[in-house]
């Protein structure tokens, strides 16, 4: 038998449900009002704790909730969910999950990207598609372009990490820490296995398995990695900048 849904439906529910699309389009309303920009505040949900700067534009399709502070000419979205997060100015967050996390300002983030709690990004640094990043630091400039997991890791400044890049931070029984210094490239595929250390404008091949910790200027390769050769400090400072 047809049921009809407008006899199903009880009126303090229907009420409730008004309620609800009303308390979302002040919300939007009062963040228009503040100088935000919101696309389609229809499909836009930001809980009134939320802080967001002037010049922001929030895209369809994206909640923010909780404690989420963000800051001036960024841009949110779409397909967003931030949480507990800090982004600062004219920053870029699109298609991605935040948990608890810190941006500093001009972070590119997205799309399909997961920072948990504790990842701190700061500025400049981008971190792409179907990247994951937990309890960990990246330091300024510093690019993770896609396909990677970096978990209780802290990242040096300038650092390129190729795609594929693991940071083995488990190994059934506690979580070990990895160290990368500023400048080091890190080659796509490579699985650190931690707790190690790669040093200040080291590089790894594509494909490295790292168990031991590798010194600064150092190239390494192979599984497990060993040292090809040293890296000459001018070569190292200049690829700095």
């Amino acid at each position: 038998m047809a049921i009809d849904m407008a006899e199903a439906v009880t009126s303090d529910t229907l009420a409730a449900l008004r309620a609800q699309a009303n308390d979302r389009l002040l919300a939007c309303a009062r963040l228009l009002e503040a100088g935000v920009r919101i696309s389609d505040p229809a499909t836009t949900y930001v809980e009134p704790s939320v802080e967001i700067g002037e010049g922001t534009e929030i895209r369809p399709n994206t909640t923010i909730t909780g404690n989420s502070v963000i800051g001036g000419r960024c841009v949110i979205g779409p397909n967003t969910v931030i949480a507990d997060s800090r982004i600062g100015d004219e920053s870029v967050v699109v298609a991605s999950v935040l948990e608890g996390a810190v941006l500093a300002s001009r972070v590119e983030v997205g799309p399909f990207s997961h920072l948990r709690p504790g990842s701190r990004l700061e500025a400049g640094v981008h971190v792409g598609n179907f990247v994951e990043v937990k309890a960990s630091r990246l330091g300024r400039g510093t690019k993770v372009g896609h396909f990677s997991y970096l978990g209780d890791a802290e990242v040096g400044e300038q650092v390129n990490i190729g795609a594929g890049t693991v940071t083995c931070n488990y190994d059934g029984e506690k979580k070990s820490t990895t160290i990368i210094g500023d400048r080091a490239f890190v080659g796509s595929d490579t699985m650190l296995v931690a707790p190690v250390r790669l040093g200040r404008g080291a590089k790894t091949g594509a494909g490295s398995v790292v168990t031991e910790d590798v010194p600064d200027g150092a190239i390494v390769a192979g599984t497990p990695a060993r040292s090809l050769r040293r890296r000459r400090q001018g070569q190292v400072q200049k690829q700095g900048g």
